[in-house]
């Protein structure tokens, strides 16, 4: 593919990669399907799209046009050239809002459009749930549809002009009255009236095969509308003018509870004379909780439209009236909606997972039938699924009568396969009987194609054939799809995977041990590929940043994916392209939570070096960041802080330690605390009874016993944090205690002293305790399964007790949780130890319901930590706050420093654009007053290197609050010279 290359280079002024890190990242969108392509080429404009087809028709090498990569029937994969859009041809370059039109590169992403249209209160109607990353040329491509086609219909029905290059570089502009209509189409049509007239199903959601009825003339011959849903298999499209609809000024949500989906299914269709502008529909089998919704075991979601929120709520009301519930519910104000919406968007995610974690795959995702005939094609649905012994949960757009449903395929195996292909075939039988089309929503690809003939019999598809002729007679234009068809069971992606377990570190406990499982987890809907977050989310602050595919969490899983196949990625665990895209992985545990399908690209990354560096000489920051609980500790120990500090400000020595410790020269050296928050906890605890005149026990001394875990950072970096939670916690009534530093054979730990009751633990010297997150972040796994197992012999007297062990640092409490149960799956100490942690919100709220934190009457700004929202949680942080009158919400993303990673050379321009993101501009905006709350070290550190701030502890917050009310007495907790952050 040399040739290819060069000519491609020479010919085109955009990207062309044919490298294995360009191939891997394409080979795959959302569908059940695999192709590896020759190259990716990212087109700058029409004539780079002109000279990509007219080289690739003179080598004979197919073209396949790709937007974000969502499509669920395998229509975005190719084996020749791959054109990506996204990455030039992505703007938005006209919008009149008197005309109610925008013209939109293929590239646009539909949010981007939707921002664009709302100040004028206009809007793109369709809106699949993959909004926030599908593009404008993929929508058109498949039709795509959206939870509001009920008012606003497809993607068809919101096309005015498209700019189209066909394969031979024709340029053409479609639309009415045969428009743009290639030499040939219309006597083809019309010389086939009848059979457009009378062979195509009446149905809202008819996506499948091509729209040949919309080129009759009593229609129009609308040849843009009949180009829609086409898969990029007529011509490649460069321009298109699209029709926006007014938005409703005010909207509200009526859920509406019934006893079973089918009840829910029956249903819809009876609303759809009230005007609603959505009827979605979902079982209670993909709801984590139903706690916020009606009482039922399946739900409708209604969506209705006003002038004004009383006019949209009057609407909804009515509607709850006119339905048979069993229990229902009205939302108006604007976050509740979105709460209960991210619920069913996100059920393309979820649905990959049956309730017992087992795998469910697309390829039957879209079925649409007439609404009137929902409910008993819902009925024989489940029954044909039962007779094959297949499992899965329909949803979707019940008031389009279509469904949408992963289904526990077995494709692993050949008997699975054979199966997938039997099932296959009956449920487009089924389809078919019920009068319904076997696409409603994603298009037919390779999953369906292959079956047309029973929906539109065989002359149809003919006609379709010679249609295609007629566009793209060399057939160069994503071949396989739609016409003469790939059969449905070949190419499958998990074919290639190795068939036995992989050998790894961690347990994967929700993948049955198997890492090929664990990637398995991304089916492509890329959550992950958004381009702005709202609220508390977080995943992915590093393609937020920069943008490009392979620094997505998709991305990523796709590179572990082509690794694990070895055949485009051929060098295994030492693949540089791999850790050349988790060198920008933060960490940041984002995707564990705000994924649909759970992906762990932290635990992934560490796995992956872990292996990479096995018996290799590792990056400097691995040893000195990594290694970080031990440098300090040998500063502690040898009481030099002050002179680390002396010299981290000669900036000569500075630069020099920076350069060999592979530490970005952008950074500052945080200093180094004189005291220890151990060391001052003992010197507390020693001279207390006489030297501060107050008594050992606290007057609450009769509270629950904490065990307080002194992390590094707390322990080195800033000790105030640990002072101030101990000032907090005692208030509140409870006894505080920290970890043992000697192994001992289960001794009390209720005053928090350390007593060596085995003369031999005085031999083994004194230990620490460390949750070794350095370790797990740099992939040193070995080292950090022995820190561990020292640290659960420390703690084992701790496990024997009800005593919860409170950490203050998120990245700790996150890896004491999440990460130690998993890496040490063999140790059930673990386990004990992660079902003890909590946060220090937490252990107040569980430990001490009944205190009342200081009345503060300031706003809050800052960052939610997030290892925090990602694996901890922060309900109870939220309610503190509440509780202390902290008013307003903490931003979300990612702060970008995320531990070591924005310490390491080559990360501080990445690291800086995630803090620009949210985390500066909620500080820069604050109202005056505001308290900055920052609970981890890293945040802190950034606010205080990127914007001169000091952001606290919520601790620290609330004990400088008790001093100021006067407390309990005790003298006020201060920070000291030397001791923190």
């Amino acid at each position: 593919m040399t040739a290819l290359e060069g000519e491609l280079r020479a010919a085109v002024r955009g990207d062309v990669g044919f490298g294995a890190l360009d191939r891997a990242l394409v080979t795959m969108d959302a569908s059940n399907y695999r192709r590896v392509p020759y190259g990716v080429v990212a087109p700058v404009d029409a004539d780079d799209v002109a000279a990509v087809l007219e080289v690739c028709r003179r080598q004979g090498v197919p073209v396949v046009p790709r937007g974000g990569g969502t499509s669920i029937a395998g229509q975005a994969t190719g084996t020749g050239v791959v054109l990506d859009f996204t990455r030039h041809m992505n703007r938005l370059l006209a919008l009149d809002p008197g005309a109610r039109t925008a013209v939109v590169q293929p590239g646009l992403v539909l949010d981007r459009l939707q921002e664009a249209a709302a100040p004028h209160g206009l809007r793109f109607g369709p809106d699949p749930s993959t909004h926030s990353r599908c593009t404008l040329g993929g929508m058109i491509g498949n039709n795509s549809c959206g939870s509001h086609s009920v008012a606003w219909g497809t993607t068809a029905d919101s096309v005015r002009e498209l700019d189209v290059v066909t394969a031979r570089g024709e340029r053409l502009r479609l639309g009415r009255d045969w428009a743009g209509a290639p030499d040939g189409l219309r006597a083809l049509v019309e010389g086939d009236l009848a059979r457009l007239r009378t062979g195509f199903p009446e149905l809202p959601r008819r996506i499948s095969g091509y729209a040949l009825d919309a080129l009759l003339p009593e229609r129009g011959a609308d040849v843009a509308r009949s180009f829609c849903g086409s898969e990029g298999t007529l011509g490649v499209l460069t321009e298109a003018v699209v029709r926006l609809v007014e938005a409703p000024r005010a909207r509200a949500l009526a859920v509406l509870g019934y006893a079973d989906e089918s009840a829910a299914a029956e249903a819809a269709a009876g609303l759809l004379p009230l005007s609603p502008l959505t009827v979605e529909g979902m079982a209670a089998d993909l709801v984590p909780s139903a706690a916020a919704l009606p009482r039922g075991g399946a739900w409708l979601f209604v969506e209705t439209g006003g002038e004004s929120a009383a006019e949209a709520r009057a609407r909804a009301e009515a509607i709850v009236r006119a339905a048979d519930v069993l229990d229902a519910l009205v939302v108006t104000d604007a976050a509740g909606q979105r709460a209960l919406w991210r619920i069913r968007e996100d059920a393309s995610g979820t649905a990959t997972r049956m309730p017992d974690g087992s795998e469910a795959w697309p390829g039957w995702e879209d079925c649409a039938v007439p609404p009137a005939r929902l409910g008993a094609y819902l009925r024989d649905f489940r029954a044909l699924l039962a007779a094959h012994g297949l499992r899965g949960t329909p949803y979707g757009h019940f008031g389009d009568g279509c469904i949408h449903v992963r289904i526990d395929f077995d494709l692993l195996t050949e008997a699975g396969v054979a199966r997938f292909r039997r099932f296959s075939e009956e449920l487009a039988e089924l389809v078919v009987a019920h009068g319904g089309s076997l696409s409603g929503e994603h298009g037919d690809g390779q999953a369906r194609a292959e079956l047309l003939p029973r929906m539109y019999g065989a002359e149809t598809v003919r006609l379709f054939e010679r249609v295609k002729g007629v566009w793209d007679p060399d057939d160069l234009l994503n071949p396989g799809m739609l016409v003469r068809p790939a059969p449905l069971d070949t190419g499958l992606r998990f074919s290639v995977l190795p068939r036995e377990p992989v050998d790894v570190a961690f347990g994967y406990p929700a993948d049955g041990g198997d890492f090929s499982a664990a990637v398995r987890r991304c089916v492509g809907v890329a959550k992950c590929r958004t381009t702005s977050v709202s609220g508390s989310a977080v995943m992915c602050p590093s393609f937020r940043a920069t943008g490009a595919e392979e620094h997505s969490t998709r991305g990523r899983a796709r590179l572990l994916h082509e690794m694990l196949a070895g055949e485009v990625v051929t060098d295994g665990w030492r693949s540089a392209e791999v850790r050349d895209a988790l060198d920008l992985c933060l960490s940041c545990k984002g995707c564990r939570s705000d994924c649909p399908v759970g992906v762990d690209m932290a635990t992934y990354k560490a796995e992956f070096l872990h292996h990479h560096y096995a018996g290799r000489r590792r990056p400097a920051a691995h040893y000195v960041m990594g290694w970080l609980p031990v440098w300090l500790r040998a500063v502690a120990r040898t009481r030099t802080a002050w002179l680390v500090n002396a010299l981290s400000r000669l900036r000569p020595l500075a630069w020099v330690a920076k350069r060999l410790g592979g530490i970005a020269p952008e950074r500052e050296i945080p200093r180094v605390a004189s005291r220890t928050f151990s060391r001052w906890w003992e010197q507390r605890r020693a001279h207390r009874p006489s030297g501060d005149g107050q008594p050992a026990q606290r007057p609450s001394a009769g509270g629950d016993l904490v065990v307080l875990w002194p992390d590094t950072f707390t322990e080195h970096l800033s000790p105030s944090v640990g002072q101030a939670a101990v000032r907090v916690l005692e208030a509140a009534g409870l006894r505080v205690a920290l970890p043992p530093t000697v192994r001992l054979e289960k001794p009390p730990v209720g005053d928090g002293r350390t007593v060596a009751l085995d003369p031999l633990s005085l031999l083994r010297g004194r230990g620490r305790v460390c949750c070794g997150l350095t370790y797990v972040s740099t992939g040193q796994l070995d080292r950090a399964r022995a820190v561990l197992r020292r640290t659960l012999d420390l703690m084992e007297p701790v496990l024997e007790t009800d005593a919860p062990v409170v950490v203050l640092e998120p990245s700790c409490a996150a890896a004491l949780r999440a990460d130690v149960p998993e890496l040490l799956h063999d140790d059930p100490r673990a386990a004990r130890l992660a079902a003890k942690v909590l946060t220090f919100a937490e252990t107040l709220e569980r430990h001490a319901p009944g205190w009342t934190p200081p009345r503060l009457d300031r706003p809050v700004a800052g960052q939610t930590h997030c290892h925090q929202h990602a694996v901890l949680g922060d309900a109870a942080d939220r309610r503190l706050r509440r509780a202390a009158r902290l008013s307003g919400e903490l931003s979300g993303g990612c702060c970008g420093l995320a531990g070591d990673f924005g310490f390491e050379k080559g990360h501080y321009e990445v690291s800086a654009a995630c803090a620009e993101e949210q985390l500066l501009p909620s500080v820069r905006n604050a109202p005056d007053g505001a308290v900055v709350l920052a609970d981890g070290f890293s945040c802190r550190t950034q606010l205080e290197q990127l914007a001169g701030v000091r952001g606290r502890h919520l601790a620290e917050v609330l004990a400088a609050a008790l001093e100021e009310v006067g407390g309990d007495g005790e003298p006020a907790v201060r920070d000291e010279p030397g001791d923190g952050g």
